[in-house]
């Protein structure tokens, strides 16, 4: 229906991540092996398929950048939303959701901007990964493995990087949407926010940060009692809330919803930790959440 040269990029690059990620579940693949591949899929996104980001859009004040500069930051983008599905999949159900939740998000904001191509990737992910769904709930009975984390991270980077580039600032008078780069991060938020708060934890603690570990979001719900789809349910209204926000604030500029997107994760995450402290000691407060957990490996 469209002549879109570029789908045959990402078709090679999730082909690559596919037979990466099915070796990986039935045989294993060594850690150093996985990112040499994840490399190599980013560079022919980048490079060849020239899903780029150009600009910072003012995050951190930063605007333009140089064309090296702006392939290696989204080399590192791609691959970086790629770990953060794989690193989610912990619970029935969870990577999944949050693929569905993600994929149909941008397949209406690119039919909403009227760029169909990018729509029609979209929502053909999320009927596959809802189709796949319906058999990975808990108490799931097919799994999803890197195999489906990998692909569903790829194509939810990706699309992520086109959706912040159709709505550059001086590309058109208008933007379909403002503040596009913090929308995308909304979309992504639970994944993301997860990962950057894994990756503190353990560098904090003096820890490899790619050495797993039962400290995710959906690991410390675990301990508040909250069954698998508890988990899921209320991680994926979280990420809608967090959608709903950045596209309602979205005149107020990428720093400034950044900053508050990321503040409200932050709080998010103290309410978990407050909860869990008070579950194993009634004297614990809430000042500990800051001075004694965050501070204290497995926390």
């Amino acid at each position: 229906m469209v002549n879109y040269k570029q789908a045959n990029f990402l078709l090679t690059s999730c082909i690559i991540l596919f037979a990466l990620g099915l070796k990986d579940d039935l045989y294993g693949v060594r850690p150093s092996t996985k990112f040499l591949l994840q490399i190599v899929v980013s560079i022919i996104l980048v490079v060849a398929g020239d899903f780029r980001l150009t600009s910072f859009y003012g995050v951190f004040f930063l605007w333009d950048v140089n064309i090296i500069g702006a392939s290696l930051f989204s080399i590192a983008v791609i691959i970086f939303v790629n770990n953060a599905f794989n690193l989610i999949d912990g619970v029935d159900g969870l990577a999944g959701t949050l693929g569905v939740l993600a994929t149909l998000s941008f397949g209406v904001f690119f039919a909403i901007a009227g760029a169909y191509s990018y729509a029609f990737i979209a929502f053909a992910m999320f009927g596959s990964v809802l189709g796949f769904l319906m058999f990975n709930y808990s108490p799931a009975k097919i799994f999803m493995g890197d195999t489906g984390a990998l692909i569903i991270g790829l194509v939810a980077g990706v699309l992520a990087i086109k959706f912040i580039e159709l709505n550059k600032i001086g590309s058109k008078p208008n933007p379909y949407f403002n503040s596009a780069p913090s929308i995308a991060v909304a979309v992504l938020m639970v994944p993301i926010f997860d990962s950057l708060r894994i990756f503190f934890i353990r560098i904090l603690h003096r820890k490899p940060p790619f050495k797993g570990d039962r400290n995710h979001v959906h690991h410390r719900l675990q301990r508040l009692g909250f069954s698998a789809n508890k988990i899921v349910l209320t991680l994926t209204l979280f990420g809608i809330c967090m959608i709903f926000l950045a596209v309602a604030l979205q005149d107020i500029g990428n720093f400034s919803l950044i900053s508050l997107l990321i503040t409200i994760c932050v709080l998010f995450n103290m309410v978990i930790t407050y909860l869990i402290g008070k579950k194993d000691n009634s004297s614990y407060r809430l000042i500990d959440v800051v001075f004694k957990d965050t501070f204290r490996s497995g926390n």
